[in-house]
């Protein structure tokens, strides 16, 4: 019995700080390394330039209310620098999202959960997508395949936003 309470302790413990080095020290190192010209589906976060979502969150600065993440209200390579953290995993057809973010920038940075964050990776309620990667950062589309019964789990309770 204390053996199987030292694993669920082990794995619980390694889940809370894979995740904390993921999302909270990873995606902040990234944020404040410069000023983003475009941050695409900011939620609460300043990018520095213009922050661009569907919904306001909080004021921010900036602020951009795009109606759709695939047909963005931008001029072709309006922007240097577009950052788009912990979104991707989230839309119904990441290729086509990435292709409307190269369109409006010169330079994308992709932010995804990597698959040492396993809570984050697994997020059945959230994601749709496994992006098949150990790094954080991309600035290509990294290979990616179908969460599976995200669809079915999302479609019978929705999907959770904590944006």
């Amino acid at each position: 019995m204390v053996d199987i309470l030292m694993v669920v302790a082990g794995v619980t413990l390694y889940l809370i700080l894979a995740h904390f080095v993921s999302y909270k020290l990873g995606k902040n190192r990234i944020l404040k390394r410069q000023k983003w010209d475009l941050n695409i589906c900011c939620g609460r976060t300043d990018g520095g330039g213009v922050n661009a979502d569907i919904f306001q969150h909080d004021q921010l600065p900036g602020f951009v209310q795009v109606s759709s993440i695939y047909d963005l209200p931008f001029k072709d390579a309006e922007f240097e620098t577009v950052l788009c953290s912990h979104t991707i995993e989230h839309v119904e057809d990441p290729e086509r999202f990435y292709a409307e973010l190269q369109r409006v920038g010169r330079r994308v940075t992709l932010v995804v959960p990597p698959l040492y964050d396993v809570a984050a990776v697994l997020s059945i309620m959230e994601h749709k997508w496994i992006f098949l990667t150990f790094k954080k950062e991309h600035h290509n589309l990294p290979a990616f395949v179908k969460l599976p019964f995200a669809d079915v789990i999302q479609r019978r309770f929705g999907q959770r936003n904590n944006a």
